[in-house]
């Protein structure tokens, strides 16, 4: 397995999806930038980037302020 990608949480902490796999990270955190409202909007109240390759979770980031 190899890319990065996003990994959906919900308020419980419980994870509910994952977002495509994106070659790098820029362009994970750059559809990230577009997508984060939308995301908020369905429940998704933190996500992390994965990177595949290492099996290792890069970052964790909540949605809202």
């Amino acid at each position: 397995m190899s890319g990065y990608g996003w990994a959906y949480v919900d308020a419980n902490g419980e994870e509910v999806g994952h977002s495509a796999r994106f070659d790098d990270s820029d362009a994970a955190e750059a559809w990230m930038g577009d997508s984060w409202r939308d995301l908020l909007e369905n429940g998704v109240e933190e996500v992390a980037l994965i990177d595949h390759a290492r099996k290792r979770t890069l970052y964790r980031m909540g949605l809202t302020e």
